[in-house]
């Protein structure tokens, strides 16, 4: 079977190491090679600690496959103009072969300074299985001296809260990727190093280090792999920052370290591509409008274009970004996108509220006209507007599906700046519907806008959480079943099995897909929640002001599963509102949160979420469950009125196991493979 090449990125600061290794050299040996303080002992004493990396194409420390571990800092180079010192280094050797021997280009990963703050850290060790790994019910574990996974905060010392498990979508065991998943997102530039210890295979015995690793661990020679003797001052750093944290240098099985991305490498695109947009369509902008009657009732359907300054050389699928000489994106000229707006009846008396709509993948903004959106327009008293989310729209469903069959992975470049484009559109819609459809004759008199908020399910929920980011108008939305980042949520998630199909025809090597997965996410970081959470509330973008945000989960949900709703809320470190559902690691549950952002958690009666990466099938999904409920319309309501979280369910419970769907038997555990 071939073997398909694929190497990470890698970014990090290059500052030199504060970390201290006291190169004793004791003769007197041991098994291990190592003393009882974690220095040399065979020959090789550790040299003193220098903080640089080799630029490598595969690392020998991980040998069953290329680019592994992922992500790792010898994979990038040095680069003194990019805020982390590095940039990442790919080759087009190193980027994957699909079936139809199509090789990816790794140009659009040549711009980025480090991995993703939302990373996929990921190494496959042959005949690993899960035992006491610290699972995605157990988080807590993880930060105790026993897990066998560490991830550890290089200048801090701090142990990150994650989760570990293995790629159940691998049915070959010998295959399966072991994954540690931050349980919260990661900070910006900064250094972290990942160490594995005790990890067993299927009888219990502990697997062996690589021989690579081991020479490293062990102060041994490996004359055949001049990377090791490159790298002895580097793991003098990592071995000395390890032993600081509790954990001892005899134990490893493997260790390696890597630096996230930078803010500037994930924000600056859109926020250039938000402030020249309005600018240009200023305090007049152009649309067009018609209306007709949406049922019988006096409902109003408002159908229209609106003017955009247009980023991408084109606007329909297959687009890529224009940019600039500064390599900045800049417009090609105007464009006139479509939309949407329901306008309820009571609107003819008193002026609504506006409220924007975030539709959910592969959706489109038709989707207001759904019963129970309508139902809020016209019980709430809201005009709800939406435009689609090019990029993963429903037009954009073939040319997804082309790029993961062709293994063209940089094509994906090309669907997100559609999603940086939509973002764009999005704000320029809230300006259309806050400062144009006012003053129009037909409909003016109906609208307020002295109110304006958010609201996103699914896809808008996640992407609700970047507009919210970088809105500058609107400052008060609900999400609801979100989640970050799409990395973690595509493996857990029912609606990407069709994708998941064709991918497995693509690279004949599971390892391939969850590496491209992997390498996805770093593009998409400049356009998900997991670039720009850090400025939802607490540091605000330029000329942004701060936001608050209800967000609401669904326990059960097969599509968007709740462990990257809780990435998300530990992220932002928001109170849990009690709905008589269940506590979340890390995160305090109130009955009543002070006014600002929460999270919200309603149950359906389905059984336990699995705690490995599979996505929930047993009986109904409950993805659309909540917003049907006439007490979640009610906490919407309430939340964007007043800027307060509170509980409408019946009694302040928020079960409603009647949903379910369940029946017969409770199904088997899908994570006992």
């Amino acid at each position: 079977m071939r073997f398909i090449a694929w190497i990470a990125l890698s970014a990090l600061l290059a500052c030199a190491s504060d970390g201290n290794a006291d190169g004793d050299d004791d003769d007197t040996g041991s098994t291990s090679g190592v003393d009882d303080s974690g220095s040399s002992t065979t020959g090789i004493d550790d040299p003193d600690p220098v903080v640089d990396w080799p630029t490598l194409e595969c690392d020998p420390i991980a040998p069953a496959f290329c680019g592994h571990p992922f992500p790792s800092n010898v994979f990038t180079s040095a680069d003194p103009d990019t805020p982390t010192g590095r940039r990442i280094a790919f080759t087009p050797a190193l980027m994957p072969v699909s079936y139809y021997d199509v090789a990816a280009d790794p140009t659009p990963w040549l711009r980025g300074d480090g991995f993703s703050p939302g990373a996929g850290i990921m190494v496959h060790l042959p005949g690993a299985v899960a035992a006491g790994l610290p699972a995605a019910d157990d988080i807590g574990a993880s930060l105790t001296d026993a897990s066998p996974t560490v991830l550890l905060d290089a200048a801090t010392g701090e142990r990150v809260p994650h989760f570990a498990e293995l790629d159940l979508s691998a049915i070959d065991p010998e295959r399966r990727v072991l994954f540690v998943r931050p349980a919260v997102r990661l900070r910006d530039a900064t250094r972290y190093i990942v160490a594995i210890r005790g990890v067993v295979d299927a009888a219990g015995a502990p697997l062996p280090a690589s021989p690579a690793f081991a020479a490293l661990r062990d102060g041994t020679p490996l004359p055949d792999e001049p990377s090791v003797d490159e790298r002895r001052p580097l793991y003098a750093d990592i071995f000395a920052r390890l032993t600081d944290a509790g954990v001892e240098r005899t134990e490893l099985q493997l260790a390696w370290d890597f630096t996230t991305a930078s803010d500037e490498n994930n924000t600056t695109w859109l926020v250039h591509m938000r402030d020249e947009a309005l600018a240009m369509v200023g305090e007049d902008p152009v649309f067009t409008l018609e209306t007709a009657p949406l049922g019988d009732d006096g409902t109003l359907l408002v159908t229209g274009t609106f003017e955009v300054p247009l980023f991408l050389d084109q606007p329909g699928p297959g687009a890529v970004m224009n940019l600039g000489a500064d390599g900045l994106p800049e417009p090609t000229g105007m464009h006139a996108f479509e939309f949407e707006m329901v306008i309820p009846p009571s609107a003819a008396d008193t002026p609504v509220a506006l409220l924007h709509f975030g539709h959910g993948l592969l959706g489109t903004r038709a989707e207001i006209e759904r019963d129970e959106l309508v139902a809020v327009a016209r019980d709430h008293g809201y005009a709800i507007y939406s435009a689609d989310w090019i990029g993963l729209a429903g037009p954009d469903q073939a040319t997804i599906g082309a790029i993961l069959q062709t293994g063209q992975l940089e094509d994906f470049d090309g669907m997100f700046a559609r999603l940086q484009q939509s973002v764009v559109n999005a704000m320029v819609l809230d300006r259309v519907a806050a400062r144009g459809l006012p003053n129009d004759p037909m409909i003016g008199a109906m609208l307020d806008p002295s109110q304006q908020y958010y609201y996103g399910i699914s896809l808008g929920g996640i992407m609700g959480a970047l507009f919210m980011s970088v809105s500058p108008d609107v400052e008060r939305g609900v999400l609801e079943v979100m989640g970050m980042p799409f990395g973690i949520l595509l493996n857990r998630s029912a609606q990407f099995d069709t994708f998941f199909q064709i991918a497995q025809t693509t690279y004949e090597d599971p390892r391939d897909i969850q590496l491209t997965l992997a390498l996805v996410q770093m593009l998409w970081d400049r356009v998900e929640p997991t670039g720009y959470i850090r400025h939802l509330r607490d540091e605000p973008l330029p000329d942004t002001p701060t936001h608050e945000v209800l967000m609401r989960a669904a326990v059960g949900d097969h599509s968007v599963p709740t462990v990257g709703a809780h990435i998300m809320a530990r992220t932002l470190d928001v109170p849990v509102l009690d709905t008589g559902v269940r506590e979340v690691f890390g995160l305090e549950t109130v009955a009543e949160p002070p006014a600002g952002s929460a999270y919200a958690e309603y149950d359906f009666g389905l059984p336990p979420e699995p705690a490995c990466a599979v996505p929930q099938r047993a009986c109904s999904d409950p993805h659309g469950n909540i917003r049907v409920l006439p007490e979640a319309g009610e906490q919407l309501d309430h939340f964007l009125r007043t800027g307060e979280v509170r509980n409408f369910c019946p009694g302040g419970v928020c079960s409603y196991p009647d949903m379910s769907g369940c029946s017969g038997d409770p199904p088997a555990d899908p994570c006992a493979q």
